[in-house]
């Protein structure tokens, strides 16, 4: 279980919570994400890769311009 934010967790869960709920918000950005139209699984990963690979890239451009 994740502990909430803002609430402390013995066993140290929840302490990167905001990681993986960043990456979920920046790939609702992707529309053909949100609203899965294929029916083939592939294709949907594919979409799913190019996404990640484009919010990385877009990190990396930022990065470089600081």
């Amino acid at each position: 279980m994740i502990a909430r934010r803002g609430v402390e967790h013995g066993s140290g869960l929840g302490v990167h919570r905001w990681v993986a709920e960043q990456i979920f918000a920046l790939l609702r950005w992707f529309r053909r994400l949100r609203i899965r139209w294929e029916i083939r699984d592939d294709i949907h990963e594919a979409f799913l890769s190019l996404a990640c690979g484009i919010i990385c890239w877009r990190r990396l451009v930022n990065l470089s311009l600081r």
